[in-house]
C-alpha cells in the first residue's frame, strides 16, 4: 500500500536509540527506507535485533558524524544501497554537562564535534544532491535548552543554537530548489537517558513543565514524520518547539 513517503530514502543520524530510534521506526510505518549512523557497534546490533523482530528492517553504517570523510563514504553507501537521499534527520547529539569554569577543552571540543561539526558534515555531502533533484527535507534536531539555556550545558546549548542558525541560513539558500530545512527543539522527553534521572530530580523538572509530564519521543517523531511530508512544503525556516509549555517564546 503507497503511504506518504513510499520511495523516499531517509538518513536519520544517531538513531539507535531515544528520539532518534522513534523517528526511525515512524518514517517507516510512512513508507520511507530508512538509514541511520552509529559509533558502538555492540549496541547498534542490539538494536537491528529488537527492530527487525517488530518487523523493521533499516540499513546501519558505523560512521563517527565528527569523520567529514567518512560521511561521505556512508552516504555514498547508502544511495547504492538505498537510493539517493530524500530526508535527512540531524539528531546525532552528546551531553557532556559541568560548569564552564571547569569544562576541559576536550569536553568543549567533543560536543561541539559530534553535535555541530556533525550537522555540517552530513548535510554538507547530501545537499548538491538535493539541489540537483529539485527535493529534499532537513530536519535539525535542537533542544529547548537552545532558547532558554541551562546551567552546566554552555557546550550543548552552544551547539544547539548554533544549529538554528545554520537552519534558517541553509533554509534560504535552498528554498527556491525544492529543499525546506527546519529545527526541532524538544524539550525533556522521556528517554532512557531523562528516567536515568534520580526520580526526584525527576519530578522537579515535571514540576516545571505546565501539561504535568515528560514527553514521548514517539510524540517528537510525529513531527519530523509531518515536516518531511508534502504537507509541510511551505515551511522553512522554522524552529518548532516541543516542550509541554515549559519554554514559550
Amino acid at each position: 500500500m503507497k503511504t506518504e513517503l513510499t520511495g523516499r530514502v531517509a538518513l536519520v543520524t544517531g538513531g539507535t536509540s531515544g528520539i532518534g530510534a522513534a523517528i526511525c521506526r515512524q518514517l517507516a510505518d510512512s513508507g520511507a527506507r530508512v538509514a541511520t549512523n552509529y559509533r558502538n557497534e555492540d549496541k547498534a546490533r542490539q538494536w537491528l535485533s529488537e527492530v527487525r523482530a517488530q518487523g523493521y528492517d533499516f540499513q546501519t553504517y558505523g560512521v563517527d558524524v565528527r569523520d567529514f570523510e567518512g560521511c561521505g563514504q556512508m552516504v555514498a553507501a547508502i544511495e547504492k544501497d538505498l537510493g539517493p537521499i530524500d530526508i535527512v534527520v540531524n539528531n546525532a547529539g552528546i551531553t557532556m554537562d559541568v560548569t564552564f569554569r571547569k569544562m576541559a577543552r576536550e569536553q568543549w571540543d567533543t560536543v561541539l564535534g559530534i553535535n555541530l561539526d556533525g550537522l555540517f558534515n552530513v548535510t554538507r555531502q547530501v545537499i548538491g544532491g538535493m539541489i540537483d533533484r529539485g527535493f529534499g527535507r532537513i530536519i535539525n534536531i535542537s533542544s529547548i535548552n537552545a532558547q532558554k539555556g541551562q546551567i552546566g550545558q554552555a557546550n550543548y546549548t552552544t551547539t544547539k543554537a548554533g544549529m538554528h542558525g545554520f537552519t534558517m541560513s541553509l533554509a534560504q539558500e535552498v528554498a527556491r530548489k525544492g529543499i525546506t530545512v527546519n529545527t526541532v527543539s524538544p524539550g525533556y522527553i522521556a528517554t532512557e537517558m531523562v528516567m536515568a534521572v534520580p526520580e526526584n530530580i525527576r519530578n522537579q523538572i515535571i514540576a516545571q513543565v505546565p501539561v504535568g509530564r515528560l514527553g514521548e519521543a514517539q510524540e517528537v517523531a510525529y513531527l519530523v514524520d509531518f515536516l518531511v511530508s508534502d504537507k509541510a512544503c511551505f515551511i522553512t525556516g522554522a524552529n518548532l518547539a516541543m516542550n509541554g509549555g515549559q519554554h514559550m517564546m
